[in-house]
């Protein structure tokens, strides 16, 4: 397998959309001759916008056979709760014009539960166990649809998994502290979702999996994938290192599909480290919406079937987008993305010192591409400047006045615990000392078990209290943005972060910029065509 390990070779991912590019097709051929030779191109145009149009309604199925092909699309969809463990996580307000941004959890998963997953995938004796979720990539689509940005997190990235319960089994899981990929087996995709909120303060509106066998049908649909190596490459067991994914290619760009693009998408060890392996599921990734931007799949009606065929029986999704029509107006959206405006990119890490297989966030790095998703931030400077100027988010107001700073009951909780730092004692007690000092004389620390937080918040639970959390967090420098209303909380809680150590005035950091990346998060663009991964050199032949 893999020098971690226990943990099952890595699956892959997804391929999500049964649509692409097409619509009305590039029409305009033809100058036409003869009388009316300016309507022609016209009737033309019209006539394969309507072909297009049929083909639409043949797949969302409104009627006759039409009907009976969508119903038998729907079941093939398997559908599951969006999220199974305890999350914290609030969705984006809405910009000036009303858009939210949307995030969509990408899980591979290394399930062997059944004969033509443990054909792909090897390791019988782990025929039975629970799947791991070895590939894990979050798809944020901005508010506005003209950008995207794809974040991947090493599987080995060690986190804090939420308490979790499996929808399917009733089983429970207490929170613990282990490698991400862990997750999908204590609670499922739910679970998975739950984790990443809580990681990333990101709010994830739905869920996808994919298995081995998945793979192998979707990129058997999309006829193909170019991928490229600087190397010859065989990803094969050495002497020492078991496992291997099978992948054997010469140098150069070739096109992969089928078992081979599972092959791709799961090598490893012949990349040299799980971040590595991560690049190269980005550029199949790139190169696949290339690959479906370029086919004109509105114009083949096999195709389309061929595609939608393959996406339902592949993908599992959460209850809210589990219908053909759902996922289709979903594909549109992420259709409309141009590929110079996508962005993939992997979650800064370092290495665990308790583990040298395993690795950590990378502080600061990290929480910057979070913050960056979170407001909405694109991660190319391709945009206009206006875009890129826009504020990150809505510093509104509460229409609720403040009460007076002596009549404000707050709590203090401290929450410098984080995955890759304990936590800071007396950090509570310090910023009730501060609260007090402001005239907040009913503040007052939280003497429970310390909690893990990565930023700070101001939570409150009632539209009556935003006023007062507001004017809280006004005193101690908090931003606006931070202030979150939660059922989680009975009054105004000031929850100390794990950006928040020292000090008793917040440090508010600087609203990043589009384009702005940390250096360390292996950015590719979706139109970067010259991508080719080098090969580790014991796996050179």
């Amino acid at each position: 397998m893999t020098h971690s390990g226990a943990h099952g070779e890595g699956t892959r991912r997804g391929v999500r959309r049964a649509h692409e590019d097409g619509g009305d097709g590039s029409g305009r051929g033809g100058s036409g001759g003869g009388h009316g030779g300016r309507r022609q191109p016209r009737r033309k145009h019209r006539a394969l916008r309507w072909s297009a149009n049929t083909l639409a309604v043949l797949i969302l199925g409104t009627a006759g056979v039409g009907y009976l092909y969508y119903q038998h699309l729907n079941g093939n969809i398997q559908k599951g709760e969006r999220s199974s463990g305890d999350s914290k996580a609030r969705k984006a307000e809405p910009n000036a014009a009303g858009q939210t941004p949307m995030n969509i959890l990408l899980i591979g998963s290394d399930s062997r539960n059944s004969d033509e997953n443990v054909a792909l995938g090897g390791s019988r004796d782990s025929r039975g166990n629970p799947p791991l979720g070895d590939v894990q990539m979050l798809i944020h689509l901005s508010a506005d649809r003209k950008s995207a940005a794809v974040v991947s997190i090493p599987r080995d990235t060690r986190v804090d998994i939420p308490a979790c319960e499996d929808p399917e089994t009733g089983d429970t899981y207490p929170a613990t502290n282990k490698i991400i990929n862990t997750s999908l087996a204590r609670g499922g995709p739910g679970c998975t979702l739950a984790t990443w909120e809580n990681l990333t303060g990101v709010y994830i509106d739905h869920w996808m999996t994919i298995d081995f066998a998945g793979v192998v049908k979707m990129a058997d649909a999309i006829g193909g994938v170019e991928v490229c190596v600087n190397q010859n490459v065989w990803d094969r067991p050495l002497p020492g290192v078991p496992g291997g994914s099978g992948l054997k290619m010469t140098a150069g760009k070739k096109k992969v599909q089928g078992k081979q693009a599972l092959q791709w998408l799961r090598t490893r060890h012949a990349w040299g480290s799980d971040p590595l392996r991560a690049r190269a599921q980005h550029m199949y990734m790139n190169s696949m919406i290339r690959t479906l931007k370029d086919q004109n799949v509105f114009t083949s009606g096999g195709r389309l079937m061929d595609l939608a065929e393959a996406a339902t029986r592949s993908l599992k999704v959460s209850e809210e987008i589990g219908t053909v029509k759902k996922l289709y107006d979903l594909g549109m959206q992420l259709k409309t993305v141009p590929t110079d405006r996508i962005t993939m990119t992997t979650m800064p890490t370092v290495e665990d010192a308790q583990d040298a297989n395993h690795l950590l966030p990378d502080g600061a790095d990290a929480e910057k591409m979070w913050a960056m998703v979170r407001d909405d931030v694109p991660f190319d400077a391709n945009g206009s400047k206006t875009e890129a100027k826009r504020p990150a988010s809505s510093e509104k107001t509460s229409e609720d006045p403040a009460a007076e700073n002596d009549e404000i009951g707050v709590l203090v909780q401290n929450a410098t615990g984080s995955s890759t730092l304990g936590p800071v004692s007396g950090r509570a007690g310090a910023i009730t000392q501060a609260l007090v000092g402001e005239g907040f004389t009913k503040a007052a620390p939280d003497t429970s078990a310390a909690l893990s937080e990565e930023r700070t918040l101001v939570r409150y639970p009632s539209a009556e209290l935003e006023g007062d959390a507001q004017a809280v967090a006004k005193s101690l420098g908090i931003p606006v943005s931070s202030v979150q209303r939660s059922t989680d909380v009975s009054g105004v809680t000031v929850v100390v972060g794990a950006d928040w150590r020292t000090g008793t005035a917040y440090q508010k950091q600087s609203a990043p910029k589009a384009g702005d990346l940390p250096s360390t998060s292996d950015a590719i663009n979706g139109s970067d065509t010259g991508q080719c991964m080098n090969v580790y050199e014991p796996y050179r032949w």
